[in-house]
């Protein structure tokens, strides 16, 4: 199920607002078993059989959550060894439906083998709930939140529905607290629900409008289709405004509904397209799963803190397992070992951090410009296809324009405007310096009912509402 959608809008989430706020008001042991069974029917909305690993998810971290908490005053041999089966296991999971049909075929084709295996279809959303899983044990054994010998809190915890499908990735210390002890307050909840409103607009009005032209680039290339310069250009442009608010729409709805239910998750974005290196778009672009390797994988490897080479294998650790988290296929793994020799030249070179202002917008040009072709290869079918788009956009193949490209260019123009004026924090600081008044409080509320009523017409019209993260 899909937070854009009408089931969720017009029937999912009014009756889990009314029964969580109306019935189970003055119970919160109750009102931690209605949502976890909530999130798991949002679940199962679409694939049913999934909830089955779901829940083995659920009750292997939950046991090993209390072997690791009985352990680590007492044996720090067992209490590791746990730790190490709390990793293995969960990747083992993650292996066995995301990347063995992968690995085999790749096998197959190195070494001509004939392994022969049944497709196995992806659980939605398993990377993110996953790495969740891992934090509660991983952050259980720092002693950084309590171990829960409820199952359903730890349930709850891992499947809870705003951050179940596409994060943002909820760390156990950040809601370990608020699984028992959270405060639900008015202000919470229509903040919550004005975050909401942003990121629905963001994802239907904006993303989905973006992902007809990008979808019309890319996959028209790989179906033989003719395209220009001009085309490829701006099918990458709308790709990269598509996924930023598809995903940070999205982000934008979690931490609204969260809000709505007394959780305050951390941010997920932070205008990374105003970035001036790599460095400072990865501190803004998806920072809960940045944050996450960095503190699970990259600081235990030693962090920054270790000789040249010690560092340069760091890093490539991290950017490795960056580019395999999101998918199976040679093309994220190229796309994160991209970022992998652009964050090693910016590391040891430093020249992203000069302070002369002349030289941002050459900078802003450079990571606007390795984003761009990031994303190329991010939503190509294959190496090839990226290649083959890449050299069209750089005039090696193709006419420079066509009567497709311009007619793209009239039907997204406007959207345009837009992604572009909302990529940066100028309508944020526009906002902070206007003196709040009776007046300007209609008008926001005016225009976040405006808002509201648009996105929801727009899923009414069309069913064209695709979701890139959703199945990562």
């Amino acid at each position: 199920m899909l937070f854009s959608s009408s089931v969720f809008i017009y029937f999912f989430l009014p009756i889990v607002l009314f029964v969580y706020y109306v019935f189970l008001k003055k119970s919160r042991p109750l009102q931690n078993i209605f949502l976890f069974l909530a999130s798991l029917f949002f679940y199962a909305w679409g694939e049913p059989k999934f909830v089955l690993v779901m829940l083995l998810s659920i009750l292997m971290n939950w046991i090993l959550g209390i072997l690791v908490n009985k352990y680590k005053t007492v044996s720090q041999t067992k209490s590791k060894f746990i730790l190490g089966l709390t990793v293995a296991s969960n990747l083992s999971i993650l292996f066995i439906f995301k990347y063995l049909n992968f690995t085999v075929n790749n096998v197959n084709s190195l070494f001509h083998t004939g392994i022969e295996i049944q497709q196995i279809a992806l659980p939605i959303g398993i990377s993110f709930f996953t790495f969740q899983a891992m934090s509660y044990v991983i952050d259980v054994y720092r002693g950084k939140g309590e171990v829960q010998k409820n199952i359903i809190n730890v349930g709850l915890y891992i499947s809870f529905f705003p951050q179940l499908i596409a994060g943002p990735i909820v760390r156990y210390e950040t809601v370990a607290e608020e699984i028992k002890n959270r405060k639900e307050t008015k202000e919470d909840f229509f903040n919550g629900f004005e975050r909401f409103i942003v990121g629905f607009a963001k994802k239907v009005l904006l993303a989905n409008s973006f992902a007809i032209i990008a979808d019309r680039s890319f996959d028209g290339l790989s179906g033989g289709a003719s395209l220009s310069v001009l085309g490829a250009w701006l099918g990458a442009l709308c790709y990269a405004f598509q996924i930023y608010y598809d995903f940070s729409g999205y982000s934008d709805m979690a931490i609204g509904l969260g809000k709505m239910f007394g959780f305050h998750f951390l941010e997920n974005f932070n205008y990374p397209y105003i970035s001036t290196s790599i460095t400072e778009f990865w501190r803004r672009w998806h920072i809960s799963l940045g944050t996450w390797f960095r503190d699970y994988v990259y600081f235990p490897l030693g962090g920054s803190r270790v000789k040249k080479g010690r560092l340069i294998f760091n890093l490539f650790v991290v950017w490795l397992l960056t580019g395999v988290w999101h998918g199976a296929n040679w093309t994220f793994i190229a796309w994160g070992l991209m970022y992998f020799i652009l964050l090693v030249i910016e590391k040891f070179t430093g020249f992203y951090k000069t302070k002369r202002k002349a030289a941002k917008p050459f900078l802003w040009l450079y990571t606007a410009f390795f984003v761009l072709l990031g994303w190329v290869l991010f939503r190509s079918n294959s190496i090839g296809e990226a290649i083959q788009y890449i050299k069209i956009m750089f005039g090696f193949d193709g006419e420079l324009w066509n009567d497709v490209a311009l007619v793209n260019i009239r039907q997204i123009a406007i959207c345009f405007i837009f992604g572009i004026l909302f990529s940066f924090p100028t309508v944020k600081r526009f906002k902070q310096k206007i003196k709040p008044t009776v007046v300007t409080e209609v008008i926001y509320v005016l225009i976040m009912t405006a808002l509201f009523i648009l996105s929801v017409a727009s899923i009414i019209s069309s069913a064209y509402n695709p979701f890139i993260y959703f199945n990562f």
